[in-house]
């Protein structure tokens, strides 16, 4: 049987960040003798030699990736679990999950997020970014209590609430051949390199969709991780890019041009979406009555 624990991951883990063992050893806490000693018995265990030991150093060997890997992910879970209960050990009333699409996750709910936990400190709040879709059903399947939509989705099984006004638009560099139009749809626009968010974030998945609808295929020239850094983009001339309209507002400074979207999927007012159900915490209709204020 393979015996190790976690401070031997955790060794490992520094010993091959620093490239040698005596560091790995003083960021572990550990002497070098213990160090070099809990490696070989790690080895011995894994029955494979995880360190190629060098004059100046180590280096890992393939196996040695691979429990690398390994090793990050297993630390990485282990410190989500305390991050998990650290509300419950140290007094925070209650812990909320919230699940909102692309559009709330960057541009609204940060500031209002941050006002709502400076009024209730002792209230937590995992945050998920997820499709509309996803997030219907699993306020409907009562997997999370708060979800924030796009207001063109129905459910027969859940409530909504007026949370944000919200549009999506084309933005072009100052100098491109859109600049004419005040208007469009979005199948005139295909044809040109996009930015969008990276895959797997819910307004990808949106365009792509809403792309192939149309018989197209998006041109990504780039993608990146948030809104600002897709107006960047636009602004340095690398393509245009399919936006909601507060994502332009919140950053006034970059050179852009704003085209309205006349297709009517482009407004859609988020919405906050809730189970009809007695039974709702009180900390969750808190933060429903303080967002719907907002």
């Amino acid at each position: 049987m393979i015996k190790f624990d976690i401070t031997d991951l955790k060794l490992l883990i520094a010993i091959a960040e620093y490239g040698n063992l005596t560091k790995g050893a003083q960021a572990a806490c550990l002497a070098p003798s213990s160090a070099s000693h809990r490696i070989k018995l790690l080895e011995d265990n894994l029955g494979t030699t995880l360190f190629i030991r060098k004059p100046r150093g180590v280096s890992l060997t393939k196996p040695g990736e691979i429990v690398l890997g390994h090793a990050k992910k297993v630390i990485a879970t282990l410190e989500q679990m305390l991050s998990d209960i650290t509300p419950y050990t140290q007094g925070i009333s209650s812990q909320l999950k919230l699940w909102a699409n692309t559009n709330a996750t960057h541009t609204h709910l940060p500031h209002d997020l941050s006002a709502f936990l400076e009024k209730f400190p002792f209230i937590n709040i995992a945050l998920e970014e997820h499709s509309s879709e996803e997030i219907l059903k699993a306020v409907a399947n009562e997997q999370i209590e708060i979800g924030i939509i796009a207001e063109q989705e129905h459910h027969a099984d859940v409530i909504l609430y007026p949370y944000k006004t919200d549009r999506l638009v084309i933005v072009t560099p100052q100098e491109h051949p859109l600049n004419t139009l005040k208007k469009t749809s979005l199948k005139k626009v295909l044809q040109y390199p996009f930015v969008i968010l990276n895959e797997g974030s819910a307004i990808h998945t949106f365009t792509m969709n809403k792309a192939s609808l149309l018989g197209c295929h998006l041109n990504i020239r780039a993608q990146v991780k948030s809104f600002d850094g897709v107006i960047r983009m636009v602004s340095a001339g690398v393509g245009i890019a399919l936006v909601p309209v507060n994502a332009v507002d919140q950053n006034t400074n970059q050179l852009l041009h704003v085209i309205e979207i006349n297709d009517d999927w482009a407004k859609r007012n988020l919405m906050i979406c809730v189970k009809n159900n007695a039974n709702m915490s009180k900390t969750s209709q808190a933060l429903i009555n303080y967002l719907v204020q907002s």
